[in-house]
């Protein structure tokens, strides 16, 4: 058995979890930096699951598919209804 120490790379694959506001909020921050309605861009997104509504400004086209988007419709309603 080899006694010299072991990378494990477990830990480098888990990136920090976002949470859906954050995730929203960093979206956003790219569509509007980027010239775009990010309200318009975000909606194109959940309706229809085309990624090209997200820029890929500032990594926000992988940064939105990280949830899923029937989640993220989810969280927005309920925090649209304060539950």
């Amino acid at each position: 058995m080899d006694s010299r120490n072991t990378l494990l790379f477990d830990s480098l694959s888990k990136t920090e979890q976002k949470t859906p506001r954050q995730i929203l909020e960093e979206v956003y921050t790219a569509l509007e930096e980027r010239g775009y309605n990010p309200i318009d861009q975000i909606v194109g997104y959940l309706l229809s699951g085309d990624p090209s509504y997200i820029t890929s400004h500032n990594n926000a086209r992988n940064i939105i598919r990280q949830i899923d988007r029937d989640d993220l419709a989810e969280e927005i309603v309920r925090n649209f209804l304060d539950k």
